[in-house]
């Protein structure tokens, strides 16, 4: 199976010094290793979000953050959006 290319937003690099400081970095790999095997794989469940982060999906990295990233499907290419609440 061929893996998925991983992009970061700005604002994701952002939220990974973010996740480091915090001690939640284990947590976000883990999410990210899954994406790049399979975005869409289930469990971990996924919910796919509305508003102005339709065509997004979300993962819990823990109770308060969550990894939001898009699906790129024609070049084979997950765009990690945000690393923390996307509530903000």
């Amino acid at each position: 199976m061929v893996s998925w290319d991983l992009v970061y937003t700005n604002q994701a690099k952002r939220d990974a010094e973010k996740l480091s400081r915090s001690g939640l970095k284990p947590q976000a790999q883990k999410l990210l290793e899954i994406l790049k095997e399979n975005p869409h794989q289930n469990p971990p469940s996924y919910e796919k979000l509305v508003g102005d982060l339709a065509g997004a999906y979300s993962r819990r990295i823990n109770i308060q953050h969550r990894l939001v990233y898009q699906v790129l499907e024609d070049i084979h290419t997950v765009k990690v959006i945000r690393m923390w609440s996307h509530y903000e």
